[in-house]
């Protein structure tokens, strides 16, 4: 009985270990959450005011895209472009939005034969740009963050 007491009483001692708790860093924790992010998906999407009450992300990209594209039309409208010969051509726009909602233009894919007929249009594209009303930026949980689009923008013109 003594012996059995006596082992019972060293496993116990030697199975404490079990019971410890492991400590986990801060460090530990944001470098795993780091890695499990998905860092080219955003919570939500850049905004416009009217935009900003749509919770499913596919009718907020779909709202931003077209409140984007239906400005920058309205405003190459505007300009009166006169052609001498007919154009129906997709350029592509690629647009950055900081974190603090400001956008600009990374860069442009303009056909020769669009800027041979709409010399001014590069310049066009970024004074729209620079009108674009105020715009809520993209984050991700909770955090402001840079987002691109590349938006396609159909020329017609006769």
């Amino acid at each position: 009985m003594k012996k059995t007491l006596l082992i019972l009483f060293l496993t116990a001692l030697t199975s404490c270990e079990y019971f410890e708790k492991q400590k986990v860093s801060s460090e530990e924790i944001l470098s795993e959450e780091t890695r499990e992010l998905n860092w080219q998906e955003v919570d939500q999407y850049p905004a416009f005011e009217e935009c900003r009450e749509l919770m499913e992300s596919d009718a907020a990209k779909t709202c931003f895209g077209n409140k984007v594209a239906n400005y920058f039309y309205a405003r190459l409208e505007a300009k009166h472009p006169v052609v001498t010969e007919s154009i129906d051509d997709t350029l592509y726009l690629y647009l950055r939005i900081s974190e603090k909602g400001i956008p600009a233009i990374d860069s442009m894919e303009v056909d020769s034969l669009v800027v041979a007929q709409l010399p001014e249009i590069k310049n066009w594209l970024k004074q729209s740009v620079d009108s674009l009303p105020k715009i809520y930026p993209a984050s991700k949980r909770g955090i402001p963050v840079v987002t691109k689009f590349k938006m396609p923008i159909v020329i017609q013109a006769e």
